[in-house]
């Protein structure tokens, strides 16, 4: 059984110097703020410059504190995020049926701990991520 549910994302420019991430993210901890998704990278094209994308809890509370700080939600690219027991194989049996419905990742991340995964899939249209949601639950009811 997996779950998988959209998470509201937030950017923020960051600079891309030793401190530029920690300052903002420091700022939404002290604020008290949870978050459940951190992506950074550097940005294409602009020198010295990164981004920051969070996800705090789905709290209103905590995502308006995010907001306070600075930074926007986005809308893309579509971020969900996925569960569940962790089986040998799983992220390719996953990705290669979303290949299959003619899913473009923008991106992927999955980690297992303690014998469970977790993964955030970037899409970039809404179209993308709810067959991407359809299938999973599909092979979840098949595992």
């Amino acid at each position: 059984m997996f779950k998988m549910y959209r998470v509201h994302v937030y950017h923020i420019a960051v600079d891309d110097k030793p401190g530029g991430t920690a300052a903002k993210l420091k700022a939404l901890a002290d604020a008290g703020v949870h978050l459940e998704y951190v992506h950074s990278e550097r940005a294409d094209g602009k020198a010295g410059s990164g981004d920051l994308l969070v996800a705090p809890r789905q709290v209103k509370a905590e995502m308006d504190l995010v907001k306070k700080a600075g930074f926007h939600e986005i809308q893309e690219p579509i971020v969900m995020r996925f569960e569940g027991d962790d089986k040998t194989g799983l992220g390719g049996r996953v990705t290669m049926e979303w290949e299959k419905a003619g899913i473009n990742l923008h991106g992927l991340m999955m980690a297992v701990v303690n014998g469970r995964f977790v993964g955030y899939a970037q899409f970039d249209h809404a179209d993308d991520a709810n067959k991407a949601a359809h299938l999973l639950a599909q092979l979840g009811s098949q595992e």
